[in-house]
């Protein structure tokens, strides 16, 4: 059975840090791009980070670079999210994705299987 399981997350202050992470099993433990999205109550989901299986490549959305680090672990099928100096409108549900479309990394669409979801708030 395909699973991509969620833990980390919770609340913090601006410019408080945060981890997320994710076990993939199944075949989405074979999956190229493993990465995360969020969605904010109103909005769309929206790309934040996505790392490639080998080489690791790693793109990250301009609203985030510099700020989140994703780490993936091909030996362990994980994908882990460092999240530093978190903003207020970082606040959202974040999931983790895995896909096999590289040339469309950042879009949802293309992602197959998706985790439980992951409240991360910040407040101001």
């Amino acid at each position: 059975q395909v699973q991509l399981v969620q833990t980390g997350g919770g609340s913090v202050q601006t410019g408080g840090s945060l981890r997320l992470s994710c076990q993939a099993s199944g075949g989405a433990s074979s999956a190229y791009l493993l990465g995360w999205f969020r969605q904010s109550p109103g909005k769309k989901r929206e790309f934040v980070a996505t790392a490639t299986q080998a080489p690791v490549n790693i793109h990250y959305s301009e609203s985030v670079k510099g700020r989140f680090t994703l780490s993936r672990d091909n030996s362990k099928d994980t994908v882990d999210l460092k999240m530093d100096n978190l903003k207020p409108e970082d606040t959202a549900i974040y999931y983790c994705a895995a896909g096999w479309s590289p040339e469309h990394y950042s879009d949802q669409k293309f992602y197959t299987y998706w985790g439980q979801g992951t409240q991360v708030t910040v407040s101001s």
